[in-house]
């Protein structure tokens, strides 16, 4: 399966956290990975985006057609995210709209197959990583296809 883990674009600061919208910079943002994405993409994919407007606002530039999920909500464990993936089949790709540190600590547990460490992996604001995984009585095994952020693409670096 393909699981494209993609960070919600830039944001207003403040509480209440779920009700955080894009900032313009974050419209650009996710408009320009968005882009990328619908380029790229299996025409099946699917999406599923945190309950969080910053969140629903970055998948709204991917397609209008997407899940919204609690279980990807800002302050979740990301020890319950595997439990997901049991919904996919070996040639589903999936777009996972979230936040850190969730995306992070999930990206360190599908690499390196186990969930020891304390630090989480950083993504930048916008950005995503796309990973090509395998589930078998090992566990998982995850390779990466693809990362990018939004200044890459928008010649920003």
């Amino acid at each position: 399966m393909n699981i494209i883990l993609w960070r919600h674009a830039e944001a207003e600061y403040g509480p209440p956290d779920l009700e955080r919208a894009l900032t313009e910079n974050g419209r650009r943002q996710a408009s320009t990975i968005a882009a990328w994405l619908r380029r790229h993409l299996p025409q099946d994919a699917q999406v599923w985006a945190s309950e969080a407007a910053r969140s629903r606002q970055t998948a709204d530039y991917l397609t209008q057609d997407y899940a919204v999920l609690s279980a990807l909500n800002p302050d979740i464990n990301a020890r319950t995210l595997p439990r997901l993936f049991e919904r996919l089949s070996g040639n589903d790709t999936v777009v996972l709209v979230g936040h850190q540190p969730w995306l992070g600590e999930l990206s360190r547990f599908l690499l390196n197959g186990h969930w020891q460490g304390e630090a989480y992996w950083s993504y930048k604001k916008g950005g995503f990583w796309w990973l090509q995984v395998k589930h078998d009585s090992n566990g998982y095994h995850a390779k990466l296809k693809a990362a990018l952020t939004p200044a890459i693409l928008l010649g920003e670096s």
